[in-house]
């Protein structure tokens, strides 16, 4: 894996950007390319009423800064992605030539939130197969490494489905030549990516209704645009009504131990010109008591059939204090993110991290030699306690199994 430049065509700041340097040096929003032609135009921060978000052209909606991205083709590509351990100081890009690179990617962070997981595995599939040899066990290497890449991060769903997904369009393919399985997995690989752009667009129009009525919002850990390969799941609504003019404050949990939430949420919602407020994770129920947000919203890495929903650790004690203050909990997430398989929450797997990440984080020690450290990556929140699940296929509210299986089910996709 090695630092890369931006990509050319899709660089935050324009084609006139070529590295990382450059990146780093200019002092520009990239919010006009968020924006899209309407950029010209609109002050988000100052904007008045008169465009509503069902008025944008959702296709002119793009993220703040590229995540990820395909180079190359089916047999000598690559996979290039944003550095996010490097945010917010450097703007760094990392190209992953094998499957190994981008399982280590997805371990240490590198790539994260559960539906950018899915996308860069999704590719990872195709890194996997350049390696592979031909014949007639080429697709048990496939399995395998469908296998491998699954074993990189447990508790997001989003990496097995889409793993299975290239491994099965990998299997019917109706063709003993390898050339043409491995283009076929680029093909879904890439048919993924583009549809986690649509399903954030399509949440996006579901919650700016919601986040239209407050004036603040509180948030945990990044389930923005860097967490995936759009708008994001939980910041979708956010940048829908900003465009549509609603001035908004943000409140973001810094999320201990590795503090997405202050160096990845605050950082991209500053990119887009939205205004945000970055909190300890302790000074939530303060926040809460003092009426300074109507609404909580998170991302989800698996939530079960009864809507149980698996996230960043600390976001169920969240959910606690919003019940408590009467203030709504909602939670968005894709259509990709349900495992109905799982009856409850109680049977999602918790990963649990080391304790570098606690005693040590970014390099500083914080705690004794030889003390002992508890440190699981996911909590999970209780249907119960959640207002509302926010998906690409409509709102479900209450939130229970019948009403998740009546929008998850096969024949809702619409």
């Amino acid at each position: 894996m090695d630092a890369g430049h931006a990509p050319s065509d899709t660089a935050p700041l324009g084609r006139d950007v070529h590295t990382i340097s450059d990146i780093r040096r200019r002092d520009v929003s990239p919010f006009p390319a968020f924006l899209g032609r309407r950029s010209k135009h609109l002050n988000v921060r100052r904007a008045t009423a008169t465009v509503t978000y069902m008025s944008i052209p959702l296709d002119d909606l793009k993220p703040p800064v590229p995540v990820l991205e395909w180079v190359g083709d089916a047999t000598r590509g690559h996979l290039r992605l944003l550095d996010q351990t490097k945010l917010p100081a450097e703007t760094v890009y990392l190209d992953c030539h094998d499957a190994e690179a981008l399982w280590n990617a997805v371990r240490r962070l590198a790539v994260r939130g559960a539906p950018a997981i899915g996308v860069a595995a999704g590719y990872g599939m195709v890194l996997a197969a350049e390696w592979l040899p031909d014949g007639r066990d080429f697709l048990t290497g496939v399995d395998a490494a469908a296998e491998y890449l699954e074993s990189a991060r447990p508790t997001a769903v989003n990496l097995a489905w889409a793993v299975r997904r290239v491994a099965d369009r990998a299997a019917h393919v109706v063709a003993d030549d390898t050339s043409a399985i491995r283009a076929a997995m680029l093909e879904e690989a890439r048919a993924i990516h583009d549809e986690d752009v649509e399903l954030c667009r399509a949440i996006g129009r579901y919650a700016a209704p919601i986040i239209e009525q407050h004036a603040g919002v509180l948030t945990h850990c990044n389930a923005g645009a860097l967490a995936t390969a759009g708008i994001g799941t939980a910041t979708a609504g956010m940048y829908v009504a900003a465009v549509g003019g609603h001035a908004l404050t943000v409140y973001c949990d810094e999320t201990r131990p590795l503090l997405q939430g202050s160096r990845l949420t605050a950082w991209e919602l500053a990119q887009a010109g939205i205004h945000a407020v970055v909190i300890t994770d302790g000074a939530a129920g303060q926040v809460l008591k003092e009426g300074r947000v109507g609404m909580v919203i998170t991302g989800a890495d698996r939530i079960a059939a009864n809507g149980d929903a698996a996230n960043k650790i600390g976001t169920y004690p969240l959910a606690v204090l919003a019940a408590r203050h009467d203030v709504p909990f909602y939670v968005a997430a894709p259509y990709s993110t349900f495992d109905l398989s799982l009856a409850t929450g109680e049977e999602i797997p918790i990963e649990q991290r080391g304790r570098e990440e606690v005693v040590a984080g970014f390099g500083r020690v914080t705690a004794p030699d030889g003390v002992a450290t508890y440190s699981p990556a996911f909590d999970v929140t209780p249907a119960e306690l959640i207002t509302a699940l926010i998906t690409d296929r409509g709102v479900i509210q209450p939130v229970d199994a019948p009403h998740v299986a009546a929008q998850m089910q096969p024949d809702a996709t619409g």
